[in-house]
């Protein structure tokens, strides 16, 4: 009997497995799918002709049949590495598309990651800062750790209170519109001079956040008040700390050699306390005293128009005698006022409009400019004439009283 090299059971040829182990690392299950049909059909192959006729028995022992070779289940092998490689690749395309199974990294670190732009995880932090700069603010009240200047301006108070208090009613209830802040210098003195009216003096308070609020450099506007202001109670001291001061040429000039933007409102009582039939028409500039304060320190004289104030007191009428006796200047009558009693004293809710007008410089004059009367008439004409005609102009623009 011829020699059978017989292989043993569950080893395969070395040729078939280099094969096998090639073909499953580069495609994957497909080439071991095509192994097996290919091993299969070998094994087709081989029985049918183990199946024809030898001259051994049926055992297949004979001279020229070999027996057959039970063969290893190599498809379950295959269908194994290719499972496990698919399952591998599939683990890997998770690992990559999860942020949280990157080496490093959790999804409790994403979490706690900063967002961007440098904004809080909550809203507590805000909070916090504004709670501790609070509690900062009343400690240096308590103690007296804060500064007030020579006329009892306190910057502090001005800024983080009382603007606060005033603006909701300049932002909300009359929605200011402002124009031409930028005619407002930004450095070095200046003379703000304004129409005046409203019976209540509300228009003053906004164009001192106006400025505040809108100007490029965050300048302040130091008010000349009249004598009144500073005789009542509560009063008084709100307007010190605001950095309002007695309307006379010494404390404007102080001011000024300061380099501080000052407001002043030349028509005074007679343009507050004026009949609505003459809302809008100029009352007479006094004698110009404001046009030869800016002459002697040479600072522009800023033009300013308010239109918005005139209705939200319309004065119908205005008793002398009550005005007599409780030292006012005017008792004013408006149609809800003092027939609702407080009520009445709520503003209507116009729409307003402030607007600074190109500056008119003083400094090319001589010093003794200030002392000529025809030079101040003719000055204290152009600045009235200026903001009349803006007044105009603006009421023309307007749309409505209210909106």
């Amino acid at each position: 009997m011829a020699d059978a090299k017989v292989i043993p059971f569950g080893e395969e040829p070395r040729s078939r497995r280099a094969a096998r182990l090639a073909g499953a690392a580069g495609t994957g299950g497909g080439a071991a799918k095509d192994a097996a049909a290919k091993r299969a059909q070998a094994r087709g192959k081989s029985s049918s002709s183990g199946a024809g006729p030898s001259s051994g028995s049926g055992s297949g022992t004979g001279p020229h049949s070999l027996s057959s070779v039970p063969d290893q289940p190599d498809g379950v092998e295959d269908g194994m590495d290719a499972a496990s490689a698919s399952a591998s690749a599939s683990d890997d395309d998770a690992k990559k598309t999860d942020p949280s199974s990157q080496p490093g990294e959790s999804k409790a670190d994403a979490a706690d990651a900063p967002l961007p732009d440098g904004e809080p995880q909550s809203g507590g932090s805000g909070w916090d800062r504004r709670l501790a700069e609070g509690f900062a603010f009343l400690r240096r009240r308590v103690t007296g750790d804060y500064e007030v200047d020579e006329f009892g301006y306190d910057k502090e108070l001005t800024d983080q209170v009382l603007m606060s208090l005033i603006r909701p009613l300049y932002e909300n209830y009359f929605r200011v519109e402002v124009k031409g802040i930028e005619n407002i210098p930004t450095d070095g003195g200046a003379l703000v001079v304004s129409n005046h009216s409203g019976t209540l003096p509300l228009d003053g308070l906004m164009m001192q956040v106006a400025v505040h609020d809108n100007h490029p450099a965050g300048r302040h506007l130091r008010l000349l008040a009249a004598d009144l202001v500073f005789m009542l109670p509560v009063v008084n001291e709100l307007a010190r700390k605001a950095g309002h001061t007695l309307a006379c040429a010494e404390d404007a000039e102080r001011l000024l050699q300061r380099g501080e933007i000052v407001g002043v409102m030349p028509e005074g009582f007679k343009g507050l306390g004026k009949p609505f039939g003459e809302r809008y028409k100029l009352q007479r500039f006094g004698r110009g005293g404001f046009v030869s304060t800016a002459l002697r320190h040479g600072v522009p004289i800023v033009p300013c128009s308010i239109v918005g104030a005139e209705e939200i007191y319309p004065m119908l009428g205005n008793s002398k005698t009550l005005a007599r006796l409780l030292g006012f200047p005017y008792f004013p009558i408006t149609p809800t006022f003092p027939w609702l009693g407080p009520l009445g004293a709520l503003p209507l809710p116009t729409k307003w409009t402030i607007q600074f007008g190109e500056p008119i410089p003083t400094d090319g004059y001589p010093p003794e400019a200030a002392e000529d009367p025809m030079l101040m008439f003719n000055l204290t004409d152009q600045v009235r004439e200026q903001i009349q005609h803006t007044l105009y102009k603006l009421l023309v623009q307007r749309r409505s009283v209210f909106f």
